[in-house]
């Protein structure tokens, strides 16, 4: 079997730093990525369809991401684009498949860079076509450059949202309206850490253009709370308090959340609940290391940052991969890392105003009818039934609903099944074990399988 000394999965911010920072130490590195060119979501097409003129929404960052491109494939990292990482064992053999066939290498050091996924927002008939995330839409405009088309409504909250909306109409695209659902009191609970907010103004700055571009266009941005989907064999209208508006696109999003499907696979990797974000994240220390030995976190897969903190993130964590494969010394890790962790920290301090601002959507709020997995077509009243019978949390779920144990294997369902359970327990989520994954992470075929041998 193939020995690599640093095996990287990723390739958004995290995993292509850690590569540059890895092949300037002098280590071979293998990076997977199931996406088909480096760049992840933040960074996707950059140079290609997502070419955004000089003073449009998300400008700057695609420059940046388009120099971190071009530095990665430079780099002499060996990159496998259209692989997906299905399995880990104890000794860190990653099992991968590529173009129909598996693949195995054992890492020296393995360091994950998963990314963020998108946090869902069930509403009654969110499951019709014509409903999608906010982030599905961008990878069509950022990849093929598709603009919805009709009558095209938003609703959630988050940044994302906003960013989308600036660049989808920038490119021309229209809007009937914005649904604004953040819980009322944002700015009062955000006020506390406005100060630490304003040492990084960029950020806020950019959420308020984005919003200011929106609002010059025109688009009606209504505060709601109660949010339907109706339709036919597709969207056909909107409810919202008690307002009925034709839809032919209904784009949805509450924020994103820590891709952990591998990390809570692996056994001995320990997780922990983040009040701030609502969501369960690897437990780490400073350098990214996981409590499984040689198994390492990088990036928004370890708690939401954003792509500059990722990508300090991610070179620091191969600073400390050089460590453990011998490159550096301790000294030599601690003093190259030393600015690099004043940068991430000072990237990394609007996070708790945004938190504050906003936090997810409640999920004691979810009516009853609405689907949660759709995989096993699982409701929440049927959810919230299980528990009262006794169901103490997301793994007991399975055996009660099989909730989580579809093709996507809880990684869209998890985070509101768990929010829903510690509701109707009338616990904080923190109290309840997170949903535990398996091996194979990803659907595999026989064929693949086979060819392992």
């Amino acid at each position: 079997m193939r020995e690599v000394p640093l095996i990287i999965l990723g390739g958004g911010p995290a995993g292509m730093a850690a590569a540059l920072e890895a092949r300037a130490r002098g280590i071979e590195v293998l990076l997977l990525d199931e996406n088909l060119a480096p760049g992840g979501q933040v960074h996707r097409a950059v140079g290609g369809f997502h070419r955004p003129e000089p003073r449009a929404p998300g400008a700057a960052q695609a420059r940046e991401g388009l120099r971190l491109i071009e530095a990665f494939r430079a780099s002499g990292a060996e990159a496998r684009f259209g692989a997906t990482l299905w399995a880990v064992e104890e000794d860190r053999t990653v099992t991968w498949s590529e173009g129909g066939v598996a693949h195995r290498a054992r890492a020296g050091v393995l360091l994950l860079c998963p990314g963020a996924i998108e946090r869902p927002l069930p509403i009654p008939g969110w499951t019709l076509p014509g409903v999608m995330g906010v982030g599905a839409a961008q990878i069509l405009l950022k990849s093929a450059g598709l603009l919805p088309e009709g009558r095209v409504w938003m609703a959630g909250q988050g940044p994302l949202l906003w960013l989308y909306a600036a660049q989808m109409l920038a490119k021309g695209g229209r809007l009937a309206g914005i649904l604004d659902l953040s819980p009322p009191g944002g700015w009062k609970r955000a006020a506390l850490h406005l100060p630490a907010a304003l040492t990084a103004p960029g950020y806020l700055l950019r959420g308020l253009g984005w919003m200011a571009r929106v609002r010059r266009a025109g688009v009606p941005v209504i505060r709601a709370r109660a949010l339907a989907a109706e339709g036919g064999e597709r969207l056909t209208h909107i409810v919202f308090d008690g307002r009925r508006e034709a839809a032919e696109l209904l784009l949805l999003h509450d924020g994103v959340v820590p891709n952990t499907q591998i990390t809570r696979a692996l056994q001995g990797c320990a997780h922990l609940w983040d009040a701030a974000q609502a969501c369960l994240r690897p437990v780490l220390d400073g350098w990214g290391n996981t409590t499984r030995p040689g198994v390492l976190v990088a990036g928004d897969g370890a708690g939401i940052g954003g792509a500059r903190a990722a990508e300090f993130s991610g070179r620091i964590a191969a600073l400390e991969a050089a460590r453990r494969l011998g490159t550096l010394t301790g000294e030599q890790r601690d003093a190259l890392a030393g600015p690099l962790l004043l940068r991430r920290q000072a990237e990394l301090a609007p996070r708790p105003f945004l938190d504050a601002l906003f936090p997810p959507l409640p999920a004691a709020d979810i009516p009853d009818e609405t689907l949660l997995c759709r995989c096993e077509e699982v409701t929440a009243g049927r959810v919230r039934a299980a528990t009262a019978l006794g169901a103490q949390g997301p793994n007991q779920l399975k055996a009660y609903l099989r909730a989580g144990m579809g093709p996507c294997q809880g990684r869209v369902c998890g985070p509101a099944v768990h929010a829903v359970m510690a509701a109707a327990r009338g616990v904080p989520p923190a109290a309840l074990e997170g949903l535990r994954t398996r091996f194979p992470s990803k659907p595999v075929t026989v064929g693949e399988l086979a060819s392992l041998a």
